[in-house]
């Protein structure tokens, strides 16, 4: 800790910090994140693959680090997945000092176990406002060695976090679920299994058609959608029946994409725990938690398809649904941990669909 290291930008800006965590270069796309709370969970959450995170928040540390091992129900109690995602982590001011009651160790001791760097002592704010003016950038963390910069996009990020076999969680419940892991965070499987659902988790490429299930679910997950052909694929031939379906983040994306719509990348992309967003058709608005470079381009939605949130920062879409079939996504996180559960409810939307389908092909 306290050793120089360098936070250097794809257009030559460098900035000077110390090193906390990993003494180690890393590279990737820079991205900010402007919660205040929630680091453990926005550290592990696949979505953040490939990037170099960068906190607003003014302290991180302070409440450390809770075990990343403990389990419950099968997945890991306290993190969003098991292992830290991001590339690295950019703070404004670290605090070696921790107290919280369920931590067990410093940020920096957690970071350095998994050979993730940190760097302190920087304008994180003024970074942010970079980032906003001059869009995504790629970066680099140099301490021991330099690198070179490395572009997550252009890898199937989605292939490297999603599982590598079908789970299954809360096995014998009345109503099942196949979860698409593209990313999954596990506060998703918790929000299913809460409400006495089996999980079968199923990788990004799975063929789940064989299988028996009561509605789809189609998770978050990081990078370009348009990588993700074989899910694509799959969700255009579950369109064609009643079934109902739920997508999150990425999984909105690929609904939109698989009913005949497209995408594009964001600027710099929603990145915080307080983005706006209204439910169309009325004037109810929600604070969501999001994360997510790419966003689905409305105006080419096909037939019977509607728009179904709007973000009332910037006018884009935050998810669609059909005009007469179960079937909706949103771009944001009802699940947010941390961050706002305002938008929760549609967990018991999308069950309640799944009743009525059951019910009804009974």
């Amino acid at each position: 800790m306290d050793k120089t290291v360098k936070l250097v930008f794809q257009d030559g800006l460098e900035i000077e910090g110390k090193s906390f965590g990993a003494y180690t270069s890393a590279a990737g796309e820079v991205v900010f994140n402007t919660a205040l709370v929630g680091y453990n969970e926005s550290l592990t959450d696949p979505s953040y693959k490939g990037q170099i995170m960068v906190m607003t928040a003014p302290m991180i540390g302070n409440y450390g680090v809770p075990d990343d091992k403990a389990m419950i129900n099968e997945i890991e109690a306290w993190m969003e997945s098991n292992q830290i995602q991001v590339t690295g982590l950019v703070v404004s001011y670290y605090a070696d000092d921790y107290s919280h009651w369920n931590a067990i160790q410093k940020l920096g001791a957690w970071l350095e176990s998994q050979n993730i760097p940190g760097i302190y002592g920087i304008d994180t704010r003024m970074i942010t406002k970079k980032l906003r003016e001059q869009g995504s950038t790629l970066g680099k963390i140099v301490a021991d060695q330099d690198i070179e910069y490395y572009d997550p996009n252009q890898d199937n990020l989605v292939d490297e976090v999603s599982c590598k076999e079908v789970i299954r969680y809360n096995e014998g419940a009345d109503i099942k679920i196949v979860l698409i892991d593209c990313g999954v965070k596990n506060n998703i499987i918790r929000c299913f299994v809460n409400r006495d659902v089996e999980v079968i988790r199923v990788p990004w490429d799975y063929d789940y058609s064989t299988l028996e299930y009561d509605g789809l679910f189609i998770s978050n997950g990081p990078g370009d959608p348009a990588l993700c052909v074989p899910t694509i694929n799959h969700i255009k031939e579950s369109l064609k029946v009643d079934k109902p379906i739920f997508g999150i983040c990425l999984g909105n994306q690929l609904v939109s994409l698989a009913a005949g719509a497209s995408t594009f990348k964001l600027k710099y992309g929603h990145r915080s725990h307080n983005q706006p967003v209204q439910l169309v058709g009325t004037k109810r608005c929600f604070i969501t938690s999001q994360n997510h470079g790419y966003a689905v381009d409305d105006s080419k939605l096909p037939e019977g398809f509607t728009t179904f949130f709007t973000n009332l920062n910037d006018g884009t879409c935050e998810g669609i649904r059909h005009e007469s079939k179960p079937f909706f996504t949103v771009q944001f996180h009802p699940e947010a941990m941390g961050g706002p559960v305002d938008t929760e409810y549609l967990f018991d939307e999308f069950i309640e669909e799944v009743k009525k389908y059951k019910n009804a092909n009974a």
